[in-house]
C-alpha cells in the first residue's frame, strides 16, 4: 500500500547512511492526529523506532511547514529545562522523498489530545499533568533565545503585527471561503495591540502536543513548526484558548482531556503561569481573542489543504469542521466586542 509523502527506497538509504545506529530495512507508518505536518513512525531492523517529520505533499503555505525551523528549535533546546525529543538528523534534500525532513527520537508517553486520553490517568496524574503543562510552558518562556543560539532566528519586535499579517495573508491564500468576519476580527485586534516582550514562543502549546509520563510529568515537547521569537502571553492566550472546564458555555479552540475530572481549571493554570515567570498577565483577554481569530486562520487553511487532498487519511472530516469554525469566527468577534475593541 502506497504511504503518502514518503518514497520507502530512497529514504531508507538515507536514513541508512545519516541516522546514527539505524538498520535496514526500515517499516514507515503514518503517525494519526497532525493537522498540518505530516509525522512517521519508523521502525527499523532492530526494533528501535524513531519519528520523521515532513511538510503535507501539497498546498503549502508561505513560510509554513517549515522543517528547519523545527530541526533548529529541538536542536537548540534538546538539553535545556525544556524537554524535546532527541534530534538525529535532518535532510535539505526534497529529492530525496519529495520534501525537506528530520528526524528525531520517538518518545513513547502519552499524548492528552482528546477527552478520551485522559483515560489512562489517575486524578492525581490529571493534576500534575495539568500543572506539569503550564510549568513547562513557564520553563521555555524563561530560556534566553540568545543563550541557546535562537537570537536571531526572528524579529524581536512587532510579533502580533507579524502574525495578524500572517495568519490573514495565509487564510486569503488558502482558498478558504467567507471570510469577512474574520477580516473584521482582524481589523479590530490590529487597531489595539498591546505593548509586547520577546520571549521564545512555541505557537501551539497545549496538552495535545506534549508527551506525558504515567505520573502526569511532561516527557516531551513536539510540534514546533510555529515557533518563533515574540509575546510569551500568546502561548499563555493559546493556553487558556484551549483549555476547556466543566460546564463551559463557550468551545475551546481545541481539543483536549482539561475538561475531565481531576485537571486544574484556567485560573489556576493562569496563576501558576505568573508565580513562576513573574509577568504581568493583565493582558491577557487580549491574547485569547487574538488566539480564538488565530484558530479560526489555521482550521479554515486545514480544510482547505484536506478538501484539495494534499494530507495524509487520518480520519479528517471536512464537512463537520466547517460549522465549527464558523461558531469560533463568531467567538472571536464576541471576544473583541467585549474587550471594547469594536
Amino acid at each position: 500500500m502506497e504511504l503518502r509523502g514518503i518514497e520507502p527506497e530512497p529514504t531508507e538509504r538515507w536514513l541508512r547512511d545519516n541516522v546514527p545506529g539505524l538498520r535496514a530495512p526500515v517499516e514507515f507508518v503514518l503517525v494519526s492526529g497532525g493537522r498540518s505536518n505530516l509525522t512517521y513512525r519508523v521502525t527499523d531492523a532492530d526494533g528501535v523506532v524513531r519519528a520523521l517529520r515532513r511538510p503535507p505533499t501539497g498546498g503549502v503555505l508561505s513560510t509554513a511547514h517549515d522543517m528547519s525551523r523545527e530541526w533548529r528549535f529541538i536542536s537548540a533546546l534538546h538539553g535545556t529545562a525544556v524537554p524535546v525529543p532527541e534530534p538525529l538528523a535532518y535532510c535539505a534534500d526534497p529529492a530525496v522523498t519529495g520534501a525537506e525532513f528530520y528526524v528525531m527520537g520517538f518518545v513513547d508517553g502519552t499524548v492528552l489530545a482528546d477527552a478520551g486520553s485522559a483515560g489512562a490517568f489517575p486524578p492525581q496524574a490529571r493534576e500534575r499533568a495539568g500543572l506539569a503543562t503550564v510549568e513547562c510552558m513557564a520553563a521555555l518562556h524563561t530560556v534566553d533565545p540568545d543563550s541557546v543560539g535562537l537570537g536571531d532566528v526572528a524579529r524581536r519586535d512587532g510579533y502580533l503585527q507579524r502574525q495578524l499579517r500572517r495568519w490573514q495573508r495565509q487564510v486569503h491564500q488558502s482558498g478558504a471561503p467567507d471570510l469577512e468576519l474574520l477580516d473584521a476580527v482582524h481589523d479590530a485586534l490590529a487597531a489595539n495591540v498591546p505593548e509586547q516582550t520577546t520571549g521564545i514562543v512555541h505557537g501551539d502549546f497545549r496538552p495535545g502536543n506534549l508527551s506525558f509520563a504515567p505520573d502526569g510529568e511532561v516527557q516531551a515537547v513536539f510540534d514546533w513548526e510555529l515557533a518563533t521569537l515574540g509575546e510569551p502571553l500568546a502561548d499563555l492566550g493559546w493556553l487558556v484558548a484551549s483549555w476547556a472546564e466543566p460546564g463551559d458555555q463557550v468551545p475551546a479552540v481545541a481539543q483536549g482531556p482539561t475538561a475531565e475530572p481531576g485537571f486544574p481549571g484556567r485560573t489556576e493554570v493562569v496563576d501558576r503561569y505568573a508565580a513562576l515567570t513573574g509577568r504581568d498577565v493583565s493582558d491577557l483577554p487580549y491574547y485569547v481573542a487574538f488566539q480564538r481569530w488565530r484558530s479560526c486562520c489555521i482550521g479554515a487553511g486545514v480544510r482547505a489543504r484536506y478538501l484539495a487532498g494534499v494530507m495524509g487519511d487520518d480520519g479528517y472530516v471536512a464537512e463537520e469542521r466547517a460549522k465549527d469554525e464558523l461558531r469560533q469566527a463568531q467567538l472571536a468577534w464576541e471576544a473583541v466586542r467585549d474587550l471594547g475593541l469594536v
